[in-house]
């Protein structure tokens, strides 16, 4: 398995990825005009045939603060540490941007508390509130949990 910064040619694949687990509302939709916008912000994971199979993105939002996106892993790629190995790749990409506080809005906490991350309350994150939230279709009734972790 390879970890390597997303480039144009991934869209595709990062697209369907996300759209998988977007359709059982795991994760929020992605349009690809979204992903070409921000294929920057993106990490892939490449399989033994250099396909992608995992993705994640870091999204600034503020001076000190940074979110975990989009992460999702191919199922048949499940269990092989992809996940951790992407969530680790975006953890070191704020370190050098000089982040302090990295969050994920997650319905697997525990994945993320594996990888030293703390439960929070989601009203902390006001920056978060004013973006992605105030135009998500789950506003109202959200279920996802906040984990945080500090750099």
């Amino acid at each position: 398995m390879q970890i390597r910064a997303a480039r144009i040619g991934d869209v595709d694949a990062i697209h369907s990825l996300i759209s998988a687990f977007a359709q059982y509302d795991k994760m929020l939709f992605r349009s690809k005009s979204n992903l070409y916008e921000n294929i920057q912000t993106f990490f892939v994971a490449l399989d033994e045939d250099e396909k992608v199979c995992g993705c994640c993105a870091l999204s600034v939002m503020w001076a000190d603060l940074a979110e975990v996106k989009s992460l999702a892993v191919r199922e048949d790629a499940f269990g092989r540490g992809i996940g951790r190995n992407l969530v680790e790749a975006v953890i070191a990409k704020a370190r050098e941007l000089g982040i302090a506080r990295l969050f994920a809005l997650t319905l697997e906490p525990v994945f993320f508390e594996k990888l030293g991350f703390v439960r929070i309350e989601r009203e902390s994150l006001p920056m978060k509130v004013w973006s992605d939230c105030a135009s998500c279709p789950k506003q109202d009734h959200c279920d996802e949990i906040a984990v945080e972790l500090l750099l």
